[in-house]
């Protein structure tokens, strides 16, 4: 039996993907878990920032840790608000720099539809792990995060910037050639990141998921509300657990629970 916090799975990008989950001290192949009947349960919360067993809020951390860390303030999900570039502070400007003024993408992601989105260039492929994306394209690379915001803002116009998740999980992906919307795109994107556009770039990402069953009509696990559960794992995609009885298990959006996994 292991016994620890939940954080987001650790990847490696391979065919198939693997999948390791950390527990404390002992680090766990999810994918050498496959056909195997697991049980998981609740034990409590510990918060990711100040290790606290207050219930968690959001994103592994307690209310109070949420609304004072640089980690979870909105230019995370709002690329375009930030403005570290301007040495204008936040939270917390060292921060702030470190983490917006470096190398971003911008790309389109297949996943349930066509999907716009951002990420530092040290995330790729993990960010299209992450949203269970079958394939990516990068379209533009910007000097900060600042600037693929005001890209993505641009583009939202004509994609979605949200995942379905049902959809993905279902392994309903839709059927697009990205090279060909990549074309379509320029004269859409505002004059200050025209010169970022990634015109010849031709490295395309196709990410294949450790997945025996597909769900057919999803359930999704709420270990506060069922704080045991037992099933058979049949696949990991994105940083979900599928289970065969169509049961799935978002282990990111569960950070800062405490569980035990007994296989």
């Amino acid at each position: 039996m292991y016994q620890g916090v939940l954080k987001k799975m650790r990847t490696e990008f391979g065919s198939p993907i693997n999948y390791f989950l950390m527990l404390e001290n002992e680090e766990i192949h999810i994918n050498e878990l496959l056909d195997k009947n697991i049980q998981i349960k609740f034990e409590g919360y510990q918060c990711l920032n100040c290790g606290s067993t207050k219930k968690i809020f959001r994103m592994g951390h307690c209310y109070d840790c949420f609304y004072k860390m640089p980690q979870t303030a909105d230019w995370v999900i709002r690329p375009e608000l930030s403005q570290a570039h301007l040495d204008i502070e936040d939270r917390d400007l060292d921060y702030e720099r470190q983490v917006q003024l470096q190398p971003h993408i911008v790309y389109l992601a297949l996943s349930s539809s066509v999907k716009v989105g951002v990420t530092r260039k040290t995330q790729v492929p993990t960010r299209w792990i992450d949203q269970g994306a079958s394939s990516a394209l990068e379209i533009l690379e910007t000097p900060n995060r600042y600037l693929a915001g005001v890209a993505e803002v641009a583009l939202k116009d004509w994609f979605t910037d949200k995942t379905n998740w049902r959809k993905m999980l279902q392994n309903e992906v839709a059927e697009e050639d990205l090279f060909e919307i990549r074309e379509q795109i320029i004269e859409h994107l505002p004059d200050e990141v025209q010169e970022y556009f990634l015109e010849n770039h031709e490295e395309y990402w196709e990410l294949d998921y450790p997945v025996l069953q597909y769900p057919q009509k999803i359930k999704s696990l709420n270990l506060e509300k069922t704080p045991s559960y037992r099933g058979v794992l049949k696949g990991v995609k994105a940083q979900y657990f599928i289970f065969e009885d169509n049961t799935v298990f978002n282990v990111r959006g569960n950070e800062g629970l405490v569980v035990s996994l007994d296989i």
